[in-house]
Order: structure tokens, then sequence, then C-alpha cells
């Protein structure tokens, strides 16, 4: 058993990560049903929170199916952080997460994100600030450094220990690599063993499939890995990956059936907290990821993206299955 503060987690758990855009409450729906142990929500702008943005708001949006579940920020002022954190915790999520990851050009240059791996005393001043101001257990995922040449996550993980986090995830890139390249996972493996640390450290980076995450579990020695984009329009990659560590046996791929379903319930959850409009609007995005490799999926893909009303959706589902039914290819 893997503990975060007072929240028990599986042995090994599995993490999915917070991704923009991604990882809103339908598609959390879905990956925990699918067996991912511990989710966070979409980062959310600690200015966005105390101006009000309606869009940083509806970020807050948790639901009890799928605890535990942490709600994670960014920004680069202190009282920013402590205000939005303890508007966080009005929710009653079970942590709350601070993102010094993130690499993309407008966070960083708000000084926020993987901008502050620039600064580990700001850094630590920001994580102080978010701890002090909660009762929350408060987690921190960030990044091997800035670059090649200042990696610090050595010094990171120590100070920010000290501040009172109960975790680290550790994506195993630095912020010049952006997604590119591989991610070097022995920093975590060194992290991990080192006898100062005593917080669980979780990996995070390249984890697309249940061999590979057996291979870094036994050669990282991490207390559980965080999957990101494997996981967008394959949310079967969870319960694969448990599958595997307990038998070394792989499951089946999902059917067209799995697929279509899985469809379904993602544009279905989405109208229900979206509005049904804006809500098949936004799948847009996902139908090519979830019918990736599947042959002749280009000949529907535009019939998906037309879709207004749950009922067009329905019935264009029936009309996909058939055709698949069909198919011998697949």
């Amino acid at each position: 058993m893997v503990k975060i503060a007072n929240i028990s987690l599986p042995d090994f758990p599995l993490l999915l990560a917070p991704m923009e855009d991604v990882s809103d409450p339908p598609f959390r729906r879905l990956c925990k049903m699918h067996g991912a142990d511990l989710m966070y929500s979409e980062f959310i702008s600690s200015e966005g929170l105390i101006r009000d943005a309606m869009k940083s708001r509806k970020k807050l949006d948790i639901f009890d199916y799928e605890r535990p579940v942490g709600i994670q920020i960014f920004g680069g002022d202190e009282e920013a952080m402590a205000m939005s954190a303890r508007i966080v915790e009005t929710v009653q999520p079970d942590l709350v997460d601070i993102n010094f990851g993130c690499p993309v050009k407008k966070v960083v240059c708000k000084g926020a994100g993987a901008g502050v791996l620039k600064d580990i005393d700001l850094m630590v001043k920001l994580t102080k600030a978010v701890v002090n101001s909660t009762h929350l257990p408060v987690t921190v995922k960030t990044r091997l450094g800035w670059d090649s040449t200042s990696i610090n996550i050595d010094q990171v993980a120590e100070r920010l220990q000290e501040t009172g986090i109960k975790a680290l995830t550790i994506h195993a890139r630095t912020r010049a690599q952006m997604y590119k390249g591989e991610a070097d996972w022995e920093h975590i493996s060194r992290i991990k063993n080192n006898p100062n640390i005593e917080i669980p450290i979780f990996g995070n980076g390249d984890i697309d499939s249940p061999e590979k995450a057996l291979e870094y579990k036994n050669k990282y020695n991490c207390d559980g890995i965080m999957i990101g984009r494997a996981a967008i329009g394959y949310p079967w990659i969870f319960k694969e990956i448990k599958h595997f560590f307990q038998t070394g046996e792989k499951i089946n791929p999902p059917t067209i059936e799995d697929r279509l379903l899985a469809v379904q319930q993602h544009a279905e959850w989405s109208a229900e907290w979206k509005g049904e409009r804006l809500g098949l609007i936004e799948m847009r995005q996902h139908y090519s990821n979830y019918f990736r490799g599947v042959p002749h999926f280009k000949e529907f893909r535009k019939k998906f993206l037309e879709i207004f009303t749950l009922n067009e959706m329905k019935n264009l589902i029936e009309e996909t299955k058939e055709f698949y039914s069909q198919s011998i290819e697949f």
C-alpha cells in the first residue's frame, strides 16, 4: 500500500496525469472505470481562480465516483497560489497538486509551470505558501530541470519534501525537451534511492505499454507511475497494465464495440457536464484517438465531426457498429 498523507492507494498505483483539455470529469470517469487509482484535474491558473474566471472555476468540478482525486494549480505568485489553494479546499478534493512541470510557452512566460525550474528558492516559497494555506495534502509534479545543463531534481526533491509535501511526481524530461526525446528515469531511481527521501516518488514519461510499465517498475524502484498521453483515447491502458502485472499476460485489445461504447459513454457524460451541444463539439478532439489504428475509420470521422445531438451520436454508433460487424478485415 502507498500512502499520501491519509490517502491509501494500492501497491504501485497507476495515476492519470493532469492534461489540459483532456483530463476533465468525463474522461477521468472512463479512466477510473478502467483502473486508474488516482487522478488529477486539468491544471488551473491560480490567477484565474482568484479572478473568478468561469473556465478556471469549471475545472474545479469533481465527483465522488472519481475519488481519490486531486486538483492541480499553477502560478508564480505566492499570495495568488495561497489564495487559490484555499478556494480549491472549498470543493473538498482529496489533495492539491502544484504544477512545476508544464513546458508550454504561455505558462512558462508567466514564471509558472516549468518556468519555476530556473529558481528553486521561488519553487520552495510557492510550495510553502500552498502547504501553509490548506489542510489538504499537497503534492507536486515537476521535471528534471530546465535543460540538460541544469538538472536540479535532487535538490528540488529534498527541499520540497522539507516544505511538507506528501508526494512528488517526476516527469523524467527537462523543460527544453518538451515531450521529445527519451525520458531518463535514472534520475527518478536516484531520487527514490536517496535515504533522505521519505515521501512517495511517482515516475512519469514514455509509459505506453504493459511491458514497459513492468520493466520500469522493476528497474527504477519508484512507488507508482503516472500515465498521460498513452491514456488519451485509450483508457484501457490502466486495466491492461494491472492485468500484465498480475499474470504476465496481455489481455486482448479493445474491440470496435469496446471503442464505440467508450465514445458513447464519454459523449453522454460530456453532454451531461457541459450541455449537449458544447459537450459534443468538445468531443471532436477525441474521436481520432479512440479509433487510432482502426481501418476505414476515415470514412466515419467526418460524420462524427458533424454530430450535435446525442440522438445523432446513437444512430451513428449503430451505423458504425453495423459496418464493422460485416468487415472481415477488422
